[in-house]
């Protein structure tokens, strides 16, 4: 899709081209020729509606994910998260080895692979949180924990401007994907000061039911507040916090 340059922009449609305004800027493309009922039932089309139905499967799942730790979501400003992460999810469904093309799913396929993944690309736990943490997943007690040893916020935390206090935050979740249900279970430290204090070893545990057959997640991040007349408030609305996909365990 083109850019639209020059001091006067437009949005709408003229002829066969079309401008919109978008968070990219100015854009302008070409209508298609193309109508859903050709692309439905057309032969030559099979590949694509192949890959529509495997998008289609990655942005459901991805909906349901994000659902299931939404309580932490909600502080973690990304406006691209979403897009971000049906780009992952679809890398999850095509290891899918044994389901036919259009039909590979998130089940079947590599789960694992979302591991790592930062709900904020403006802040990243990784470049944020410095302490070390171990995180542990066990299937048959339905245990998802993170255990921190003893640290120095200061020397720890990069702090964000305006920060005088954090909170480290987890949430551990089993998604049935097949079924669109979840079960989720979260944590945290309670707002903590950055300063030189020791902070003493934190161990968040998120417990929800034991032998479970679906995949779960663990996610760990970081909150930022600043203190205002004996009140914390969250700063900037979450545009610093940071959360982050720590470990999975597939099927």
């Amino acid at each position: 899709m083109a850019k639209q340059k020059g001091p006067i922009k437009i949005k709408g449609t003229l002829g066969d081209i079309t401008f919109a305004k978008t968070k990219d800027g100015y854009l302008v493309k070409e209508k298609t020729s193309l109508d859903g009922k050709r692309i439905k039932n057309d032969p030559n089309f099979q590949r694509t509606r192949e890959n529509y139905s495997e998008f289609g499967r990655a942005a459901k799942a991805v909906r349901l994910l994000r659902t299931s730790i939404r309580t932490l979501l909600l502080s973690c400003k990304d406006s691209r998260v979403s897009s971000r992460l049906v780009k992952e999810m679809m890398k999850v469904i095509k290891a899918d080895a044994t389901s036919s093309r259009g039909l590979r799913n998130v089940v079947d396929g590599e789960a694992e692979l979302l591991q790592g993944f930062e709900f904020n690309a403006n802040a990243t736990l990784s470049s944020t949180f410095f302490a070390q943490y171990v995180p542990s997943i066990d299937r048959a007690t339905g245990v998802l924990e993170i255990s921190i040893p003893s640290f120095i916020p200061i020397d720890e935390i990069v702090m964000p401007a305006g920060a005088t206090h954090f909170k480290i935050v987890s949430a551990g979740t089993s998604v049935d994907f097949e079924n669109n249900k979840f079960e989720e279970a979260n944590s945290n430290t309670g707002i903590l000061p950055c300063d030189a204090t020791p902070v003493a070893p934190v161990t968040l545990t998120n417990t929800i039911t034991g032998a479970s057959t679906h995949p779960l997640f663990l996610v760990l991040g970081i909150q930022f507040y600043q203190l205002v007349n004996g009140n914390n408030y969250p700063l900037k609305n979450g545009a610093y916090n940071a959360l982050s996909l720590v470990k999975i365990s597939g099927i």
